[in-house]
């Protein structure tokens, strides 16, 4: 079993509606990490920023960018995660990708749609959450709106570690850091929470705030958290499971069917 996961995660100022300048950018910052990394995490629609412009932006799932992500998942010998836009079959989606070192990879499309954007009217609604299997850990990652939805990320499959990639903006961000921490504690994991920087296409400001938190709620990283940053941080499987056998609070959840 794997004690540790070595997480880095990648705060940015996106360039909008440029995929071929976003992968640059995120070339030279993942160029950048330790040979110890295990995770790479990258934002929401990290090649365009969160636009509404999919017909123009969409590519098909085996296109450029999973092209790209494969290619670093290899040379950093490490996973990589954020979502992109993709076309397939006449709809388009905000699609999660979970790209393993040997290339494979895992999807999952993004179950809230942002309503308050109109994403909804763009965007197909995914219909199953993924878990994925990683160097012995269980990872689930969501995106973004998602996190406003407890019974979504609710913790009844005994996962370790609970990612949200986002595009979440400054004016709600104590929301953000709100229900990042409740994730964690109320799901008894690691979570992570991944936001942008700067100001998009449509005049919307993000501020960042990054950050990750353990089962019981502390923040792990101490940054300055509203600028571009790259942070790299070791997670403990071991504490993980030592504070959920002591506090059993998993134990005493609440059974229920989820109804799409």
């Amino acid at each position: 079993m794997s004690q540790k996961l070595n997480t880095a995660f990648i705060q940015a100022n996106l360039h909008w509606e440029d995929p071929e300048a976003n992968r640059s950018l995120f070339s030279e910052e993942i160029n950048k990490l330790s040979d110890s990394v295990d995770l790479i995490v990258l934002p929401e629609m990290f090649t365009t920023g969160f636009s509404m412009n999919a017909e123009k932006l969409a590519e098909p799932t085996e296109a450029e960018t999973l092209k790209w992500l494969k290619e670093k998942a290899k040379s950093k010998d490490a996973a990589i995660t954020g979502s992109v836009i993709i076309t397939e079959n006449g709809n388009y989606y905000n699609r999660l990708f979970f790209v393993f070192p040997d290339g494979s990879y895992k999807l999952y499309d993004k179950r809230h749609t942002f309503t308050l954007a109109k994403e909804d009217e763009t965007y197909t609604a995914g219909k199953e959450r993924l878990i994925v299997e990683y160097k012995d850990w269980k990872i689930c990652p969501l995106v973004c709106y998602d996190l406003r939805f407890p019974v979504w990320a609710r913790n009844t499959v005994d996962y370790d570690l609970l990612i949200y990639v986002a595009n979440w903006p400054e004016k709600r961000v104590k929301a953000w850091d709100a229900l990042l921490k409740a994730r964690a504690i109320e799901n008894m994991c690691y979570c992570i929470g991944l936001n942008r920087t700067g100001e998009d296409g449509d005049g919307y400001i993000y501020n960042g705030h990054s950050a990750a938190y353990d089962v019981l709620g502390d923040e792990l990283t101490e940054l300055n958290r509203e600028d571009e940053f790259t942070a790299e941080i070791s997670l403990d499987k071991e504490s993980l499971y030592e504070t959920r056998k002591k506090l059993k609070f998993l134990q005493d959840r609440d059974k229920f069917n989820l109804e799409l």
